[in-house]
């Protein structure tokens, strides 16, 4: 057992040494973080997605959906607009900033070392989820990206596959993609009363598209638990033939479920 699962004072110290390495590692690539911001929308649009604001989730108490709503108001203004030009990286974190009550955030709902907790800024997953699959959807290259090893709720609504998110937590649980391309993507990211949606825009269109697809979703038992796992695949199409040029494994899933499936195997 690690030290910092013995006690809460460690954990917490093991916490802040690791936001403070990160944030010494970030000030030797700062140049390389994108920080142009412009509301002028690039003329193509590479992919649109949207989220609904309100899920059930298990018992948990629905005001901490208003809250999160909340915590995504603040949050999706640091990325709404950015521009990721050639070579530049870009962090969520670095975007985002330390989310304290301070800048306005509220308790939201947080997944924390297998279980669900509450903590200020919670439910800016969902804004790490919608950018991640987007991206999915892009040239841009994922270079950092984490999934909680655990599914806490049963499937509420969902449109996406299993595990195609992305977990965040300040600052060294990261979302980071570059951009390897010679032209600039732009990041759009906006809230209506029901959905969070986001756009990812470009100067000129891109040749290629993208289909994420899943495969080998299942339900496990072993050792009196219950698991999920599953496979998350991209197919890249020529859009000028129609044709499949290539088809690649992006993330391979397996997570303990923490919640009963007996009502999943009777449906």
């Amino acid at each position: 057992m690690r030290l910092s699962q013995v006690h809460p004072v460690f954990y917490h110290l093991r916490v802040q040494q690791k936001r403070l390495f990160r944030g010494t590692a970030n000030v030797w690539q700062a140049s390389r973080f994108a920080q142009t911001q412009s509301l002028e929308n690039l003329p193509h649009t590479c992919i649109k997605h949207q989220s609904l604001l309100r899920r059930k989730m298990g018992s948990t108490d629905p005001q901490l959906q208003e809250n999160k709503i909340v915590n995504l108001g603040i949050a999706h203004k640091t990325i709404d607009g950015l521009i990721i030009q050639p070579g530049e990286i870009f962090s969520f974190w670095r975007r985002v900033g330390n989310p304290t009550a301070a800048k306005g955030y509220v308790e939201g709902l947080q997944l924390s070392k297998g279980d669900v907790k509450t903590g200020t800024g919670g439910g800016l997953c969902q804004l790490g989820n919608l950018l991640y699959w987007m991206v999915l959807h892009t040239p841009l290259e994922v270079i950092e990206r984490h999934h909680h090893s655990f599914d806490p709720f049963p499937d509420e609504r969902r449109v996406l596959p299993f595990g195609s998110g992305a977990s965040v937590f300040y600052n060294y649980i990261d979302l980071r993609f570059s951009n390897p391309t010679e032209q600039s993507f732009q990041l759009r990211v906006w809230l209506t009363d029901e959905h969070l949606k986001g756009a990812v825009r470009t100067g000129k269109e891109w040749p290629l598209s993208y289909h994420i697809i899943e495969k080998e979703h299942r339900f496990l038992r072993e050792s009196d638990k219950t698991y999920r796992t599953n496979e998350i695949w991209r197919e890249v199409i020529d859009k000028s033939a129609g044709n499949k040029l290539k088809e690649e494994l992006v993330i391979k899933n397996f997570s303990e479920v923490k919640y009963s499936i007996e009502s999943l195997e009777n449906n």
